[in-house]
């Protein structure tokens, strides 16, 4: 297959996931080309441990570079919509970290404003890229496994009950749904035949009024159902078992999953299934995302991604929780 030539990437952030944006393009002899941050200094410091030449004094000034291809944004879910107005508007291919916005709504908006100006959106979603998932696919669609019951889904983090910090705090669009709910969202979806037409949820809500734990049962129009535990305050395996009449999946650590284990049914044998590096999920991102761009290959699945933000969009308000840029 045809490589796609390197393209000029912009951080927009300059936080953890903005450090393994870097590095994963130092591990390809490459740099990232420019920094922009909302606090200049903490861009200038950045841009030093990188050998990064390019530091914009105001954050909008990467989006008037005409040097920039790509956009990663990595700031807080709140403020994506704005940052993605103007990159999109101004022509510029953006991977967005997740949750890609708040609502079904600013991602309609964020779609419309990609296709008119010939970009490409996609949410920075790394089970959409890591190799393992498209290795059991290939499992999956063999038909050895027969056909596909049920997902079952646990992410518990333990966070400090500190309620001025991001995970908790309304301003900074916090919550389990958004910030961890997505990735199992996601893998849910990725293994689905359609996106579920029925939902039911309980939610337990923290001080702030965000959710800090949450249950979800999901069924599809082919009966294919699934079980999702969420928990900011509860430490849980992050696992997940996708259940087959012929055998069932499992992955542990499946955001950036690289091992996964088949059961078979009949007699009880094990397959062990290994594909990709976890410590590679940003390079296996960049690579697909350059191949988008390049109009070789689009596998940034921002259709799952729709999905996946119908679900949250309509759980959110089924529970009558917003956040203050919804009001």
């Amino acid at each position: 297959m045809t490589q796609p030539k390197y393209y000029n990437w912009a951080t927009l952030g300059t936080g953890v996931i903005a450090n393994e944006l870097a590095q994963a393009l130092e591990g390809q002899g490459r740099k990232l080309y420019s920094v922009a941050n909302r606090t200049y200094d903490k861009g200038v410091a950045f841009a030093q441990k990188y050998g990064i030449d390019k530091v914009y004094e105001t954050i909008d000034d990467v989006f008037e570079d005409p040097e920039v291809d790509i956009i990663y944004i990595s700031t807080p879910h709140n403020t994506h919509i704005n940052f993605l107005r103007k990159a999109l508007t101004k022509g510029k291919h953006v991977l967005c970290e997740k949750s890609i916005t708040l609502n079904s709504e600013e991602l309609t908006e964020a779609i419309q404003l990609a296709e008119e100006n010939h970009a490409v959106l996609a949410e920075a979603m790394t089970i959409f890229h890591m190799p393992i998932y498209r290795k059991l696919s290939e499992i999956v669609n063999s038909g050895k496994l027969g056909e596909l019951k049920f997902i079952q889904m646990n992410f518990g983090s333990y966070k400090d009950y500190d309620m001025t910090n991001r995970f908790f705090s309304r301003d900074l669009a916090g919550g389990a749904l958004l910030d961890i709910g997505v990735y199992a969202l996601s893998f849910v979806r990725w293994f689905m035949t359609s996106s579920p037409s029925q939902i039911a949820s309980q939610v337990k809500l923290a001080p702030t009024g965000v959710d800090e734990q949450v249950g979800i049962l999901l069924t599809n129009d082919e009966g294919q159902m699934a079980t999702i535990a969420l928990s900011l305050h509860a430490k849980q395996p992050k696992r997940g078992t996708v259940a087959y009449d012929k055998g069932y999946i499992e992955l542990y650590e499946y955001p950036r999953g690289q091992r996964a284990v088949i059961t078979y049914t009949e007699d009880g044998h094990q397959e062990v299934i290994e594909a990709g590096d976890t410590l590679q999920a940003l390079t296996y991102e960049i690579a697909d995302m350059e191949k988008a761009v390049a109009g070789i290959e689009n596998t940034m699945h921002l259709d799952y991604t729709q999905d996946v933000m119908a679900i949250m969009t309509q759980l959110r308000r089924e529970w009558g929780m917003t956040y203050p840029e919804e009001e």
